[in-house]
């Protein structure tokens, strides 16, 4: 059985990538390694923190040159493609090598895929800066602007501020993860870090930095052991970082870059003036959708996304959840129509397994963004469909052990809130989420009805 090895140099480093999970690779390195310019941007990826998960997946990818497959999978069959964007493959704590790769006026670009959590935001939008990661690293960096840190934001500090004094020249950050406005988002966590360090840094990064923002789509699950087996029966490589990724991917950019990039859009992502609409039809249906799914469904007994759509009462609750947003869109709705469409057939597509637990992971950090804006809309219009308030409901149910396991950073304070009786749990969950709507008796009554139904069922 072979093994992917470069039978050549790799490309030269000039895109840094911090977060070296399946979605990058199927993603923005997949799309570098499309682009007709890509043996001129070669990419140094990095994983976002250390543990022993990623730490392994770092090692992989190393004993590999950075090679890895990437299987398409369509409802017909697999297409297989050898991915040589990765040039360099480095763990999150290689310090000394993410400082080298920001002090080269050669990398020009760097991406992020870190999860909403992973930028450390407060419950203003702002930098967290209460919270002990920051202060730790805050600290740190007052003392020594090279200290090795571990948040994403003083990371990325850290690394700008070794640019400055290099004087290494501007570059773009451009953040891929389902935040909206995730450019700006990005700017103000680094820009409030960077002022609490050294206002003069604060000053130089806005001059010299500029932030790309971005809407990425490509349902990447994780691969099994029965995946791997497969793709090595079919193309005859042992390959230990296989992704398996669904024939459709989009990646909508827009921003001006302070320096170059690869040429993403002859690859198939699209530049426009304005994010925002293809960003609110992806956070809300897409992504609020997996978001039901993964609670309700996960309290159904069911496994993957593939699985609730085949339950009726799941395409039921996905259809009112769809009918409630799709109000609140403002590209056209014969646009909207066909996106539903496609995504009907997408989380359908049986050999995808993209596991609902997995979708649930972080749902304190996801909620607010993929659902709670369009049951802000349908309170201010006055309206409340059942499908607005579902996913709540069925997350606080989760938080309540029913479900998937709760995997989140605020595990432990929201399991012990969703605790005792319902009623209580809702109410108190629901001021987690935002007291507006915790005050709202409308609100609290029915989603305590559908936690009810949920839990009885």
């Amino acid at each position: 059985m072979s093994k992917l090895r470069r039978s050549a140099a790799p490309p030269p480093v000039r895109h840094v990538h911090l977060g070296l999970g399946n979605f990058f690779r199927a993603h923005q390195a997949w799309y570098t390694d499309h682009a007709p310019d890509a043996a001129d941007w070669g990419i140094a990826a990095f994983t976002s923190r250390p543990s022993a998960r990623s730490d392994a997946v770092a090692a992989a990818l190393k004993a590999q040159d950075g090679l890895y497959t990437v299987v398409t999978r369509g409802s017909a069959g697999d297409r297989f493609e050898v991915v040589r964007s990765i040039a360099q493959v480095h763990t999150a704590d290689e310090w000394d090598a993410w400082l080298g790769y920001l002090t080269d006026p050669r990398v020009q670009v760097i991406t992020t895929t870190v999860t909403e959590a992973g930028y450390e935001r407060g419950s203003d939008g702002g930098l967290g800066v209460d919270l002990s990661t920051v202060r730790a690293d805050l600290a740190a960096l007052r003392t020594d602007p090279a200290a090795a840190v571990g948040t994403v934001p003083a990371r990325l500090v850290a690394g700008l501020a070794a640019r400055r004094a290099a004087g290494a020249g501007p570059l773009t950050i451009v953040p891929c993860d389902n935040l909206p406005d995730n450019g700006a988002a990005v700017a103000r966590v680094v820009a409030g870090l960077a002022r609490l360090v050294d206002p003069s840094l604060a000053d130089w990064i806005a001059s010299t930095v500029a932030y790309a923002t971005t809407m990425v789509d490509r349902i990447t699950p994780e691969a099994t052991d029965r995946d791997r087996a497969d793709a090595r029966a079919t193309t005859g490589v042992r390959d230990r970082s296989l992704v398996v990724t669904e024939p459709f991917t989009e990646w909508v950019i827009s921003g001006e870059f302070a320096a170059g990039r690869p040429r993403w859009q002859d690859a198939g992502a699209t530049f426009t003036d304005d994010v925002a609409p293809f960003e609110e039809r992806k956070l809300w249906l897409l992504n609020g959708a997996h978001s039901l799914l993964a609670y309700a469904g996960s309290i159904r007994g069911h496994v993957t996304v593939a699985d609730a759509m085949r339950d009726e009462r799941c395409l039921a609750w996905l259809e009112d959840w769809w009918n409630a947003t799709s109000r609140h869109l403002t590209l056209p709705a014969v646009e909207v129509d066909a996106y539903r469409a496609a995504l009907t057939e997408r989380f359908a597509n049986p050999r995808m397994r993209h596991r609902l637990d997995q979708i649930a992971w972080d749902g304190s950090q996801k909620l607010p963004i993929r659902v709670l804006p369009t049951l802000r809309r349908e309170r201010a219009a006055g309206r409340l469909p059942a499908g607005a308030t579902l996913a709540v409901a069925a997350w606080i149910c989760h938080l309540r052990g029913f479900g998937a396991t709760v995997t989140d950073t605020r595990a432990v304070e929201l399991v012990e809130l969703a605790s005792g009786p319902l009623a209580e749990a809702v109410r108190r969950i629901i001021m987690v989420l935002d007291p507006d709507l915790a005050a709202d008796p409308d609100v609290l009554a029915a989603v305590l009805d559908q936690a009810r139904a949920f839990e009885g069922a």
